[in-house]
């Protein structure tokens, strides 16, 4: 084979990738789809994060309403320790103290997601950083005394979110919420994205985080499910099919299910173009769930 006819091979398997991708293009065009950007992916693999970008503005510019959300567990658990304080967890949720509350916001608010839209507007004016607290468009209330300023939602209002999208925006939320005596809370970024899901009606939700997906034997990749049904992952919830970290994202994934999204994905964000892959090609790379 020549360089010539080389090169047009390469170029051919570009095209055909393209053209794999117009279908899901024309279908979501003009859909919402919320976006949660777990921590690990960016502490495991940094360089995930411009790629990560990369799919996320294009998705924009091909006429999909995106949202993400984010949180930073790891990066929170880096400070908390630079500072001498230890991190205390109760049922999975971070006990948070007023202390801590000062470090998951500092965490949230001035490195994650000022990070997040920086690196989004290198590629044109298009992310705009805000918190559940903003609007209170997450709206809460303590979950719990031992578990101090952690939030569970009570309410969600998705006006600001709307107005964004619509001026062709990209909102980055930090996962704060706020009661009604303007109290900050520290919130599961999982159940953020959920529940915001829900209310803005989205067509699809993506959990990237550190693994590739459900599996059916957790200690075993090839395992992994590629579809799955709500009823099947909830059976395997309740016979301790699912362990660990993975409990919270499979929780968060049947809420919004319930809430009206219509598929759910749980993909491993630290693969280049993870989310290109999952949305535009005809097998995706992680887990699909849908009612």
């Amino acid at each position: 084979m020549t360089a010539a006819q080389a090169d047009i091979e390469e170029l051919s398997i570009k095209a055909h990738t393209l053209t794999e991708a117009l279908p899901y293009i024309k279908r979501f065009w003009g859909k919402t789809v919320v976006i949660k950007y777990g921590g690990n992916a960016v502490s495991d693999e940094p360089k995930s994060l411009d790629t990560f970008v990369e799919d996320v503005v294009l998705l924009n510019f091909v006429g999909i309403r995106v949202v993400v959300v984010h949180g930073g567990g790891p990066q929170i658990d880096a400070l908390l320790s630079r500072l001498g304080h230890a991190s205390s967890f109760v049922r999975g949720l971070r006990v948070t103290d007023a202390e801590t509350l000062e470090s998951v916001k500092m965490v949230l608010l001035g490195q994650m997601n000022p990070l997040l839209v920086s690196r989004i507007n290198l590629h044109g004016a298009l992310g705009v950083g805000v918190s559940g607290a903003d609007g209170s468009m997450v709206l809460c209330r303590a979950i719990s005394e031992e578990h101090g300023y952690v939030g569970k939602v009570v309410r969600v209002d998705p006006s600001l979110l709307e107005n964004l999208l619509q001026m062709g925006r990209i909102p980055v939320v930090a996962s704060i919420g706020v009661d009604e005596e303007a109290q900050l809370y520290n919130v599961n970024a999982d159940l953020v994205a959920s529940e915001l899901a829900g209310a803005l009606k989205a067509e699809k939700l993506v959990f990237l985080t550190n693994v590739e997906g459900i599996r059916g034997d957790a200690s075993d990749p090839s395992t992994l499910i590629r579809q799955m049904k709500a009823d099947e992952l909830k059976e395997m919830l309740q016979d301790n099919s699912i362990s660990g970290g993975m409990i919270p994202k499979a929780n968060s994934a049947l809420l919004a299910i319930e809430r009206g999204v219509a598929s759910v994905h749980l993909l491993d964000g630290r693969l280049p173009h993870a989310l290109l892959l999952e949305v535009f090609t005809d097998h995706g790379i992680g887990t699909m769930l849908y009612a």
